[in-house]
């Protein structure tokens, strides 16, 4: 993650979205959920970060390749690429935000219970062939002004 980047984050908590794309198709090991059949696209997570270093903390240690995966999204992280964050200083909506993104015909669900083992929600992670916009994020994911950063590409 460039450093220009990293301190431009808040320390603050929040909610944010991470855009990652994949370029080629595989399966790879996520954890105890087992194996994920990844297709090319553009796969959006839906977080937050409450704990220290807020926002900052979170996104920098997403934008890192884990050594040692922590959470499902470190599994997926060693196939793809950031492209995108659009994060929500102060708010709790990643379960608000994951449940629309996956209501869009366009989503599909690549791994049920993917980041969602601590809450109801089917999943954290939705695929979409294109790359979803600021169009259509910015007026349906609500509850305050997102800030985005654009990462590459």
């Amino acid at each position: 993650m460039s450093s220009v980047l990293a301190a431009s984050l808040p320390a603050a908590p929040g909610s944010y979205l991470l855009v990652l794309e994949v370029v080629q198709a595989r399966r790879i090991r996520v954890g105890a959920l087992g194996q994920l059949a990844l297709q090319p696209g553009f796969y959006v997570y839906a977080g937050s970060a409450f704990g220290p270093g807020g926002l900052a903390a979170r996104l920098a240690h997403h934008l890192r390749r884990a050594r040692r995966p922590r959470w499902h999204i470190d599994y997926l992280r060693r196939h793809a690429i950031p492209r995108e964050i659009w994060f929500l200083q102060g708010a709790q909506r990643e379960h608000a935000w994951a449940r629309a993104l996956a209501a869009r015909p366009s989503a599909t669900l690549p791994c049920a219970r993917f980041g969602a083992s601590d809450c109801r929600c089917a999943a954290h992670l939705v695929r979409f062939a294109r790359r979803p916009g600021p169009g259509w994020l910015r007026p349906r994911l609500g509850g305050g002004p997102l800030a985005r950063y654009r990462i590459a590409g």
